[in-house]
C-alpha cells in the first residue's frame, strides 16, 4: 500500500471512529438526560394582598387592566438595586434565569439576597446555562443544598468532574453543545419581572475594575410578567433542562467538605461589610424599597402592546423553527417606514440582514447601527465576523457607529474604571416601537442560542431608548465609520476632529485575531 493510501486509510478510520463515538455519546447522553429530568414545576399563583409585592402591584395593575407597565433600567446601579429590592420584598417565589451568574462582588451580594429570601420560606428556582456555570461549581452546589432552592442547568454536560472528560464529551456532541440558553429573566412573586441584556456579575453593575458594560433592562409589572413566567416554566420543564442534583454521578447535595448554604450566607455576609460593597448598600438605602422605586423619578410606561418573545427550548436541537425569535424580530425591523436605530454589541448581519437593512434605506428609512469598536469589544473574534459587512452597509447609506473603549463620564464606574464595552441589545422603529432583550444581530442569536426580550409599542419609552442611543453615538461615545475613496475611515467628530484609516486604539493581537477570524469559514458559530 502506498504512503498516500495509508494516510487516507488512517484519516478515514479516524473520521469513522469519531463519528461512531459521537453517535454513542449522543445516544448515551439522551438516555441519561431523559432519566434525569426533574419533576414539573410552575409559577405560583398571585393574590391581591398575600405579599408586600402583591399589595404594591395589585392597585397599579387594576388601574391598567390587560396592560403592561414598563420601566427602563439603563443605569447599572439602578439595575442592581431593582433586583436586590425585589428579592428583599419577595415572600412567595423567585424565578431567576440567566446565561451566567458570577460569584464576584455584585453576584455575591445578589446571592446573599436570594439566600435570605429562601431562609424566609420563599421558593427559589435558579435556571442557568451550563456552559458558563458548570454543574460542579461549589457555589451552585451550595445554593442547591438549601431546602427552598433548586438549581437546574440547560443543556448540561453529563460528565461534570474533570476538564478533560468534560472536553471530550463536548467535542463528541459538538453540534448540540454549542447551542446555549442566553435568556435573562428575574421574576419576583410573579408580580415584577426584569428582562434585558444583563447577566449577573460585576461588569454589568459598574463594579469591574477594568471594563464595565453599557447595558439595558426593562422592569415590568402587569400582563407581560405572566408571559415571562410562562416562558420560564417552559424552559424549567424542558427535556433539555436537568436538575443540578441529578448531574455528576450520585454525589449527594451535602458532600463532605463542600460549602453548604449557611456557610455561603456567612461568606456573603462578610462580603457585604467590605468597603467595595458600601456603594451598593447605600444605593439600596437611598431607594428604600420596591415601592419607592416604582414611585420614583423614572416613569412607568403603560401599554397594551407589550409582548414577551422568546425562542423555544427545542431550538437547542434545531426544532420548532417557526417559533424561533428571528421570525418575530425580522418583520418588526422590516416594518420601519421612517427611522430604524439598532444597538447590538455583536453585529454580524449576514447577507440576508444586509439586504433587509439596505431595503429599508431604499424605502427612505434612516437606518443607524451602533456596535462595539474592535478596541471596545469583549470578543475580538466576533468583530472579525462583523468587519466584512461594514463596506456594503456604508455604501448602501447606513449610518454606522462604533463605541469607544474609553468613556467620557468619570462617574461611570464605582471603582475608577474608564473602560467601556457595549452590551445592550435593543432597537427602535419609527420612534414608537421597540425591542429590549438578549438577542444580538448575529448568527449565534439567530440560529444557535435561545434568546428572549420584550417587543413593545409606546412612543415615550421608545424616546427614552433613542435618547440613550443618541448619547452613545455622540462624539464622546463613539467613532463614526465612513467610506472615503472606497476605504474605511473612523471619525472623531468632537471639538478636535481626528480620522483613522485603521481600527483606532486596538492592539496588535486584537487586530490579528479579527483578521484571522475574518478569513475562517466559521461565521455561523459567531
Amino acid at each position: 500500500m502506498s504512503q498516500r493510501r495509508r494516510i487516507a486509510a488512517i484519516v478515514f478510520l479516524g473520521v469513522t471512529v469519531f463519528f461512531l463515538a459521537s453517535l454513542i455519546a449522543l445516544y448515551s447522553y439522551g438516555r441519561s438526560a431523559g432519566a434525569a429530568v426533574g419533576p414539573p414545576g410552575f409559577a405560583l399563583p398571585v393574590a391581591d394582598d398575600a405579599t408586600p409585592l402583591d399589595r404594591i402591584v395589585s392597585p397599579l395593575v387594576r388601574a391598567h387592566p390587560r396592560e403592561t407597565g414598563l420601566m427602563l433600567l439603563s443605569d447599572n446601579l439602578h439595575a442592581y438595586a431593582a433586583r436586590a429590592h425585589t428579592a428583599r420584598m419577595a415572600q412567595r417565589s423567585l424565578d431567576l434565569q440567566y446565561y451566567f451568574w458570577k460569584d464576584d462582588l455584585t453576584g455575591g451580594l445578589l446571592f446573599k439576597e436570594v439566600l435570605a429570601a429562601a431562609d424566609r420560606g420563599v421558593r427559589v428556582r435558579l435556571l442557568f446555562d451550563d456552559m458558563q456555570v458548570r454543574g460542579d461549581d461549589p457555589s451552585y452546589r451550595a445554593l442547591d443544598s438549601h431546602p427552598n432552592i433548586e438549581v437546574r442547568l440547560f443543556n448540561p454536560s453529563r460528565t461534570l468532574p474533570g476538564a478533560l472528560a468534560r472536553g471530550i464529551e463536548l467535542t463528541l456532541r459538538a453540534v448540540h453543545a454549542t447551542r446555549r440558553m442566553h435568556n435573562k429573566a428575574w421574576i419576583a412573586d410573579g408580580r415584577i419581572a426584569i428582562i434585558g441584556g444583563r447577566n449577573i456579575g460585576d461588569a454589568y453593575f459598574d463594579a469591574a475594575e477594568t471594563t464595565n458594560f453599557r447595558d439595558m433592562d426593562v422592569l415590568m409589572i402587569g400582563s407581560a410578567v405572566d408571559q415571562t413566567a410562562a416562558h420560564f416554566d417552559r424552559f424549567w420543564n424542558s427535556a433539555f433542562t436537568l436538575p443540578l442534583a441529578a448531574l455528576g454521578g450520585t454525589r449527594p447535595k451535602d458532600t463532605a467538605g463542600q460549602e453548604d448554604a449557611p456557610a455561603m450566607a456567612t461568606r456573603f455576609g462578610k462580603l457585604a461589610s467590605t468597603d467595595k460593597a458600601a456603594p451598593y448598600l447605600k444605593r439600596l438605602k437611598d431607594e428604600r424599597d420596591t415601592q419607592s422605586m416604582l414611585r420614583g423619578d423614572r416613569p412607568i410606561h403603560w401599554t397594551a402592546k407589550a409582548d414577551i418573545v422568546s425562542d423555544p427550548p427545542g431550538k437547542m436541537r434545531g426544532e420548532d423553527r417557526p417559533e424561533w425569535l428571528i421570525n418575530t424580530l425580522k418583520p418588526a425591523v422590516a416594518a420601519a417606514t421612517s427611522e430604524l436605530q439598532i444597538t447590538s454589541p455583536y453585529f454580524i448581519p449576514g447577507d440576508d440582514g444586509v439586504d433587509t437593512l439596505l431595503g429599508r434605506v431604499k424605502a427612505g428609512v434612516r437606518v443607524t447601527v451602533l456596535t462595539n469598536s474592535l478596541a471596545a469589544t469583549d470578543v475580538a473574534a466576533v468583530h472579525g465576523g462583523y468587519a466584512p459587512y461594514r463596506e456594503p452597509l456604508l455604501a448602501g447609506g447606513i449610518r454606522l457607529f462604533e463605541l469607544r473603549p474609553q468613556i467620557a463620564r468619570p462617574e461611570f464606574s464605582m471603582f475608577g474604571s474608564s473602560g467601556a464595552s457595549l452590551h445592550t441589545k435593543a432597537f427602535t422603529v419609527d420612534r414608537k416601537r421597540g425591542f429590549i432583550g438578549s438577542f444580538n444581530f448575529d448568527p449565534r442569536s439567530e440560529s444557535l442560542n435561545t434568546e428572549m426580550g420584550v417587543l413593545f409599542e409606546h412612543p415615550a419609552l421608545a424616546e427614552e431608548i433613542r435618547a440613550i442611543f443618541e448619547q452613545e453615538i455622540s462624539p464622546k461615545g463613539s467613532y463614526r465609520v465612513t467610506l472615503a475613496d472606497g476605504k474605511l475611515v473612523w471619525n472623531d467628530e468632537g471639538k478636535e476632529p481626528r480620522r483613522w484609516t485603521h481600527e483606532p486604539e486596538a492592539g496588535v493581537m486584537r487586530r490579528l485575531t479579527a483578521i484571522v477570524v475574518r478569513w475562517l469559514p466559521i461565521e455561523s458559530q459567531l
